[in-house]
């Protein structure tokens, strides 16, 4: 996968200052077809630190976009949560990248993703809900997600997550995944079977 890295500044938030570096896809190689946008949440220098004597690899989040937990914060996902507590972490090391990709509804889309819900408002788990659209269980790739921290000059990585799916993905495509820190989260009423169904049925591991 290749990407362009086209735009960055730094920006003040309620997590300190941070880098966003825009990088961007296509969707093929025609021009006319759409181009995606993907960012790097950068927290202090980390190419250079990497992997320097005594020190340790760069803390990373590989996260896709969720419309309804982060800017509805739907109850029914644990997705904005995770999100705030690897910002939080990131945060506290001082240095590190939040990956911050475009495929929402673990790829499928919102659309989708809402008419997923519909079925599961009939009774259908996540899983089924996907397979009963035609969709796969999960849809998301990572090629993406390592081209970036490969271009921010990150080969190395302590990742925040509980998807081992993510893992292989990342050393898939030669990023190295030195440990991985668990994103733990609280369940409430609405997301408690979602997120049971993530751990019995697609391996995540808190």
């Amino acid at each position: 996968m290749e990407v362009e890295r086209y735009a960055e500044s730094d920006v003040p938030t309620e997590y300190g200052p941070v880098r966003l570096v825009i990088f961007c896809t296509k969707s093929s190689a025609s021009p006319s077809d759409p181009v995606f946008e993907h960012t790097a949440v950068v927290f202090g220098p980390v190419a250079a630190l990497e992997e320097t004597a005594g020190g340790q690899p760069v803390l990373a989040r590989v996260h896709s976009e969720c419309w309804t937990g982060e800017v509805l914060r739907s109850k029914k996902c644990d997705c904005r949560d995770q999100l705030d507590q690897a910002m939080r972490l990131l945060q506290e090391e001082g240095r590190g990248v939040l990956v911050y990709l475009r495929q929402e509804g673990r790829g499928i889309g919102l659309g989708n993703k809402v008419r997923a819900y519909a079925l599961q408002q009939e009774g259908a788990d996540t899983i089924d809900a996907n397979r009963v659209l035609g969709f796969a269980d999960d849809a998301r790739t990572y090629d993406t997600a390592a081209a970036m921290l490969s271009a921010l000059g990150v080969g190395t990585v302590r990742l925040i997550t509980n998807n081992p799916s993510k893992v292989l993905g990342l050393e898939k495509h030669g990023i190295k995944v030195a440990s991985r820190v668990p994103a733990t989260t609280a369940s409430n009423e609405h997301n408690a079977g979602y997120l049971e169904v993530k751990a019995r049925r697609m391996g995540h591991t808190p």
